[in-house]
């Protein structure tokens, strides 16, 4: 699975391997810079989601959406959104995490329930029952296998899922 989770980008004209190195070098520096300035939130939020942002679009001339560094960055990405209460662009980045994660990760992980579990409720968020139910069926039928059905948080997303 290593080659899916470092997947670049099918171009007529491939990258060296040499510009696929730098990129990597660059997209380290660049998550650990954001780590680094995650701890002063507000402030900086204003100027991370262009980081974000430039940081995407020059990884995503050389990876694919798939490839962990991306992920990594819209997962941050969609981080300072919830952070910011800006619910469409967190959804945006959302559905594009959704379907590289469950194919990265194992059948019932945490991790893709807890990305079914945000989309659900920033779907319900903004109004959209029919996508928002899904997703969060989908975060509960991974849940009951990881945690037993009758896990006390599988119950208040259940309930979630009644008032609305």
């Amino acid at each position: 699975q290593d080659k899916e989770k470092l997947e670049i980008r099918k171009l007529n004209d491939p990258p060296s391997a040499e510009a696929v190195w730098d990129m990597i070098k660059y997209a380290r520096n660049v998550i650990e810079e954001f780590r680094r300035a995650k701890h002063y939130k507000y402030i900086l939020c204003l100027t991370l989601t262009p980081i974000c942002e430039l940081s995407l679009d020059k990884m995503g001339a050389v990876f694919e959406d798939s490839n962990v560094y991306m992920l990594h960055m819209m997962y941050q990405a969609m981080g300072v959104c919830l952070y910011m209460q800006d619910w469409e662009g967190a959804l945006r980045y959302g559905q594009k995490i959704i379907r590289p994660y469950s194919k990265h990760y194992p059948s019932y992980s945490l991790n893709v329930a807890s990305m079914w579990l945000k989309l659900g409720r920033l779907y319900m968020a903004l109004e959209n029952r029919t996508a928002g139910v899904k997703a969060l069926k989908r975060a509960i039928a991974i849940m009951e296998v990881a945690h037993g059905k009758d896990h006390p948080y599988i119950s208040e997303i259940k309930q979630e899922l009644e008032d609305h």
